[in-house]
Order: structure tokens, then sequence, then C-alpha cells
């Protein structure tokens, strides 16, 4: 799909693409067909797109700095390989008073978790081996906690779920757009942002192993999840282009989160 896209081109926004895809001009190589065009805006079209073929192999980033961000879907399907789905949970919303407690990766085949006073510190450099990252909500939350906690620079493409969901009509939460979408959390149904942190405090405060299993099943549920997001907003999008008829994006893999949630507890916490 990405080079089916003209948006990043300076000039282009949705209706010019639009009508080059009309003109049958499907990809880069395709341009500039029978569109009829002045020679300077030719060569300048020209030109943007010999710098995103040169950009494609190994430069995400380019694409998701000159797209808008409910229009970074079309990054998926060319960096699947070198993607991970990341989600952080914390001690509260402030990213100065509060502190991270658990943070989930997955890229579609690894599970990856982190645990304060453990193994924490590692995050910095796992998350460096990819070059995209996808989140719901990370541009506004997890990467300004991320980025502050560890004082570092996330430089990867990112992938925010919430601006790609809210243009196909779903909005809210990471829970609530699961639900909208059909997805079932089983027993971690009830459990939400503020169950966590009380799940944390309970770890802590007695040493409740089930405490923090329970919070890690809920942690990297949420990584799981948002590859079912990502394929769901990718497919969902595509039926709005002449691109519909192509093979949809399927799931890698069915991963089996590694930790039992303890149903009575999360009672008890409630």
């Amino acid at each position: 799909m990405l080079t089916s896209t003209f948006q990043h081109i300076p000039g282009i926004g949705e209706k010019s693409e639009q009508s080059f895809w009309l003109e049958g001009i499907h990809t880069w190589n395709d341009f500039p067909g029978t569109l009829s065009v002045s020679a300077k805006k030719k060569t300048s079209i020209t030109e943007h797109i010999n710098i995103s073929k040169k950009n494609l192999q190994d430069n995400p980033q380019y694409f998701c700095k000159l797209l808008p961000a409910h229009q970074h879907w079309r990054l998926f399907p060319q960096y699947r390989d070198s993607l991970v789905y990341l989600d952080i949970e914390t001690t509260g919303l402030d990213d100065w008073s509060d502190h991270i407690t658990t943070i989930a990766l997955y890229d579609g085949i690894t599970i990856r978790y982190y645990i304060h006073g453990d193994n924490l510190n590692e995050f910095p450099k796992d998350i460096a081996k990819y070059n995209v990252f996808v989140s719901y909500n990370g541009k506004c939350f997890d990467v300004p906690f991320l980025e502050r906690y560890f004082n570092i620079t996330l430089p990867q493409a990112h992938i925010d779920l919430r601006f790609i969901l809210k243009k196909l009509g779903y909005s809210g939460g990471l829970k609530s757009c699961e639900k909208q979408l059909g997805l079932d959390r089983g027993d971690l149904d009830d459990v939400d942002g503020f169950i966590a942190v009380l799940l944390w405090r309970e770890y802590k405060n007695t040493g409740n192993q089930k405490a923090l299993d329970t919070l890690l099943a809920y942690n990297i549920m949420d990584v799981v999840n948002l590859e079912t997001l990502m394929i769901s907003a990718y497919n969902l999008h595509l039926q709005d282009t002449p691109f519909h008829a192509s093979p949809l994006e399927q799931p890698t893999s069915n991963p089996k989160i590694p930790f039992a949630v303890d149903k009575k507890l999360i009672n008890q916490l409630r």
C-alpha cells in the first residue's frame, strides 16, 4: 500500500491521490501515465517519488513524518517484519511523580515483558531492535512517559492506532475500541488502568505473586490485541481504496499469554 501512496508528496492531498488512482496511477512506477500535469509539477512529483523509493527499504520514519497520523496504517505491510507492539503500565498518569511498573512488547512472534525493580532497564536496548512500533494513544502517553523515565529519545516510526481508528469512527480508550470491534478479553474483561495500579500496589505491599502475574497478563493482552486492531484497521481502510481486492493482512500467530489471571483477586480489588 505504501508504494500506492502519494499523500506524503507536497501538494498532493486525499482528493489528488484519489484522482491519480482513478487515472490508473496505482503505484509510483505508474506516474505520470496519461495524467495531464504541468512540466514543473511532473518534475517535482517525480523527484519526490525517487526520494521515496530510496527511503522505502529501511527508513519508515521518512513516511511517518510526512503522512498525517490517521494515514500511518499504510506503513504496516511494508515494515511488518521490523515492527513491535508497545504498551506500558504505570503507578499513575503523571510522568514526573509516577513511574513505570511494567512494559510489554510483542512483535507478532515473541512476547517480551519488563518489571520495575527487575529488568526494566533492558527495555531501551530491546526497543532499539525495531524500526516501527504500534501503540494506542502512545503519542500522548506512552512515549512521553518512556522518554522522560529512561532519558532517551525513541526515533522509530510510530503508528498510533488512536488516530487511525478514530478516522474509521471508533473512539474512546483501547478497551472501548476492542469491544466495538468484537474482541473479548475473557477473565480480564473487568480490568482497566485503575485496577492495574491496584494490582501493582497489592504486589508491592504484600508480595502477592498472583497480583503481578495478573498485571502482566493484562499488559501483555494489550499488545497482543494491538496486533488484531492494527490488522482490522488496515483492512477496513483498504476497503476505501482501489486495492481492496488485495489479500488482507492476517495475524501471524495466536500467542498464549504466559501468566495466569487471578479472577478472585480482581473481584476483591474492584
